[in-house]
Formats: C-alpha cells, sequence, structure tokens
C-alpha cells in the first residue's frame, strides 16, 4: 500500500510531492539591509535536498519596520527579486517548492533594528505587548491601508522571482494575528470590534493581493486557531477556534487555496513551540532583550536567578499540562478542516510516522521545523520505514532560547558524539567560499 506520507499534495495551481513542509524557521542569516545571502541559501537547501516535499521561508517582512530582528532577509524592495529567485531555483533543484512567507512584526519583535530603534512599531493598538513590553503607535486607517497595499507588493515580488507561493503570517502574534486577536485589538474603527471587523485588514490584503497577481499564483494563510493569550493570567483568553473557523471559510472565499494552522497569539508561547523552555540558557541568552521591552528587565531577573525562576515556570508550564508534544494542534486544525474544503497543514512537535500517517486521515500535510533542523533528513528516514531518526529532536528548544546570541540549529549536546561535532554541524550553513572583493576607490 502507499504510504500517505509520500503521496502528493495537489493544491489548486501548485502540487508538492508528499505531505511534509518545512515550517518557517531561521537565524540572523542575512544582510543589513534585507538582502539574503549565501548562507541563508545554504540553510534552505539542507532541508529540500533532506526530502520536505516543500520549503516555507522564514519570517519576511515586506517593510523594514516590520522586522523582528536585523539580519532576517526582507522581500521590500525591487532588487531583491533576483536574490529570491537564485533561492528558489536552489530549493528547486532538490524536488521542493519555495513558499515565501509575508509577514510584519507590528508590536511583537526580538531586537528593534536601527528602522525600529527609539519609535514605536505600527500596529493595530497602542498598548504594548504584554510579554517582553514592546512599544507600538496605533495605526491610522489610511496608514493600515499603505500596509495593505505593501503586502501585495510583497506577493508581486515573490510571483516575479518565480517561487511557488506565498504564505501570510496571520499567527503566533504577529501583526494579523493583532489585528484579529479579541484579546489586542482594541480598535473603535472599521478594522475593530466585531470578528468581520477584526479580519477585515486580512481580508482586504487577500483581495489586494489576486488584484495584483491574480489567481494562478498560490497563496496559503497561517492562523493561529486559538490564542490562548492569558499566557499572564490578567491578560484576556482572546479568539477561540470558533471564532477561527470562521476567519478560516472568510479566507478560502476570497481565494485562499490552503490554511496552515498553530496556536497563540504570541511567539515563543506555552503550546508553540511545544516542549520545554530552558531557562537556564535563557539566562544566558534574554540579556540581549533587555532594552528592547519594558518588560525585559524584569523577565532577565526571572531567568537568571535560580530562586525566580519557579514564578516563571508556573506562568508559563502551566498551560502545556494535559497536552501533548507532538500533534499539540492537531485536534484544532482536524476542526477547522471539516470546516473548509481547501487542504489544511497542521504545525506542532510532528516527528513520529506513525503519527503523522495517523493524522493525515484527517488533515492533509504537516509542516514541521525543530524535528527538521535535528534531523533534516527526517523524511528520507521515514521513506526507508522507520518510525524515528537514531537520535531524535528532543524539543528541548535549546535552538529557541539560544537565537538571540547563536547559530541557529541543534544546541542538544546529548544528541553528538562531542561538542565539536554540535559546533560543526551548526557551522555547516556558513560554509560560504565566498570570495573577498577589495571595493574600487570613489
Amino acid at each position: 500500500m502507499s504510504d500517505p506520507i509520500f503521496e502528493p499534495l495537489e493544491f489548486r495551481n501548485l502540487t508538492v510531492k508528499n505531505r511534509i513542509f518545512r515550517s518557517n524557521i531561521s537565524g540572523r542569516f542575512d544582510n543589513e539591509d534585507g538582502s539574503l545571502t549565501q548562507t541563508r541559501i545554504n540553510w534552505e537547501c539542507r532541508f529540500a535536498a533532506g526530502g520536505a516535499g516543500a520549503v516555507i521561508s522564514s519570517y519576511v517582512p515586506v517593510r523594514m519596520d516590520g522586522r523582528i530582528i536585523a539580519g532576517y532577509a526582507t522581500i521590500h524592495r525591487d532588487d531583491f527579486i533576483p536574490l529570491w529567485q537564485k533561492l528558489g531555483e536552489a530549493v528547486r533543484a532538490h524536488g521542493a517548492k519555495y513558499i515565501l512567507q509575508l509577514s510584519h512584526s507590528g508590536r511583537q519583535m526580538d531586537f528593534p533594528g536601527v528602522h525600529n530603534m527609539h519609535r514605536p512599531s505600527p500596529a493595530p493598538t497602542s498598548n504594548m505587548e504584554s510579554l517582553h513590553g514592546f512599544l507600538c503607535q496605533a495605526m491610522s486607517t489610511s496608514e493600515v491601508r499603505q500596509m495593505v497595499r505593501d503586502f501585495a507588493q510583497g506577493a508581486w515580488r515573490a510571483r516575479e522571482a518565480g517561487l511557488d507561493g506565498i504564505e501570510l503570517h496571520a499567527a503566533n502574534g504577529y501583526l494579523f494575528t493583532q489585528f484579529l486577536s479579541s484579546a489586542i485589538n482594541d480598535r473603535t474603527d472599521c478594522y475593530g470590534g466585531s470578528l468581520r471587523n477584526r479580519a477585515r485588514f486580512l481580508l482586504e490584503v487577500i483581495e489586494a493581493i489576486r488584484d495584483k497577481v491574480g489567481r494562478d499564483f498560490h497563496l496559503q494563510v497561517k492562523l493561529s486557531a486559538t490564542d490562548h493569550n492569558n499566557v499572564l493570567p490578567w491578560e484576556g483568553k482572546g479568539n477561540t477556534v470558533a471564532d477561527t473557523i470562521e476567519v478560516a471559510q472568510w479566507c478560502e472565499a476570497l481565494g485562499a487555496d490552503a490554511l496552515h494552522v498553530s496556536t497563540g497569539s504570541l511567539f515563543p508561547h506555552p503550546l508553540n513551540p511545544p516542549g520545554d523552555l530552558p531557562l537556564d540558557v535563557l539566562a544566558v541568552t534574554y540579556d540581549a532583550m533587555i532594552s528592547s521591552g519594558v518588560s525585559g528587565f524584569r523577565n532577565f531577573l526571572l531567568f537568571r536567578y535560580p530562586m525566580l525562576r519557579p514564578i516563571f515556570r508556573w506562568l508559563w508550564f502551566r498551560m502545556k499540562q494535559g497536552r501533548p508534544v507532538e500533534g499539540v494542534g492537531f485536534e484544532e486544525a482536524r476542526l477547522i478542516k471539516d470546516a473548509v474544503t481547501i487542504p489544511v497543514l497542521s504545525t506542532g512537535g510532528w516527528q513520529t510516522a506513525s503519527s503523522v500517517r495517523d493524522a493525515l486521515g484527517h488533515i492533509d500535510g504537516v509542516s514541521m521545523a525543530r524535528a527538521l533542523v535535528a534531523n533534516p533528513d527526517l523524511p528520507q528516514i521515514w521513506a526507508a520505514g522507520h518510525e524515528l531518526p537514531p537520535a531524535p529532536c528532543t524539543h528541548c528548544n535549546k535552538c529557541l532560547v539560544g537565537a538571540p546570541k547563536l547559530p541557529m540549529g541543534c544546541h542538544e549536546l546529548e544528541r553528538f558524539p562531542s561538542r565539536d561535532a554540535m559546533i560543526d554541524q551548526l557551522m555547516e550553513v556558513y560554509d560560504t567560499k565566498a570570495e573577498l572583493q577589495i571595493p574600487e576607490a570613489s
């Protein structure tokens, strides 16, 4: 019998060779001006060569003020089109598709770059982000409409680069989530209040993209099924899965080709990525964020001093109780799949072949990030008949908490024969062998 994991997935205008998607994840691989580098190409090709059917890019801002961190490539300039074209061609050379994730941070970021420094970020609200205390300024109606045009222009650049499609990042606390969430959006104009009004920004972006690039270019939307916004107990819970089902149906009606289902109203979130949160590692790296938000120093103290860590552990881990790591958002994805006719992808801790096969009886595909960071050839391991790789991802999330200072990759020493072996793997994507050039005298 055929293996459902390796059956092609047919979208309206796109065919992916299997049901495995590399979800959005990246490191600080790119240039300050937003142009991408050979290191990013090496990173994305690692997963394409490992057998993923499609690679969803990391978070790609449509404007420089939408970066979550300097060192992430953007698509805000036309002269970047050839760079993205080169990346798409490199990924497709391995038989995978490349889907560009269009994003804007709104009030949620990690480190403000020079474009955000000393000024609040554009957002639907002026209330600062609750966990780190990032400052923001509510956009005017005209500014929201300009943002709609910026997303459409980003989609046009992706199509001009010959990429295989785009994903709107309307999950995990970024700008679209901030508009959608009843716990965050406090507007009183046509972009706030009712669910339909809160969804207006996202729906206008979909319409604008379809007007700009037509209906033949693949467009999918990543949604947080449930906000679970009360990480801090005094915060409102936000949108429910019933709310998101309505939004999903509206997206489908306006021309979305697929939905990618995640969870949480911020990132990171206790349920995304699932697994541990190593506070001892976070104590070493979080100091880089102290000046980024009003609450940064408070958080640093909770991470830095062992006697204070139980306070944060209680806040963070209480949501995880009774929930699995693998397939943490599957049930919500299944509910959304039952309410739409377009394909639905589920993300959240997938790593075991039999679990994925079972899930594919109810949804259309799975996306993974950290399991593939640990084992980029996981699809090949599954194809060979194995349930798990010899050294599976431990969901320790050291890769996550190390990201402010350390190279992106697996930092779980127990998975490697030695520290040197771990470092060698981390450094592989940086082996660009580029020839240095001496600038000409002006």
